[in-house]
């Protein structure tokens, strides 16, 4: 798997996890369910950020190496 499908699916993943996140708090809306999401899908949803930015460097990384080894 190459670094923009594993992207792909990272990102695809969090979208789902967020979509389903966002039913659970339909019928789940108290300081539980905010504690929960402080704790837990607020920190996620910034650290995939920062691993999808950190993805798409190593692609142009790899890409750049790729052409320089040609």
């Amino acid at each position: 798997m190459g670094v923009h499908e594993g992207r792909g699916q990272l990102s695809k993943a969090m979208k789902e996890l967020l979509a389903r996140w966002s039913e659970a708090t339909s019928s789940w809306n108290d300081a539980r369910s905010k504690q929960f999401e402080e704790k837990y899908i607020t920190p996620l949803a910034m650290d995939l950020k920062m691993a999808l930015s950190a993805m798409d460097h190593v692609a142009t990384l790899l890409q750049q190496i790729s052409r320089d080894c040609e």
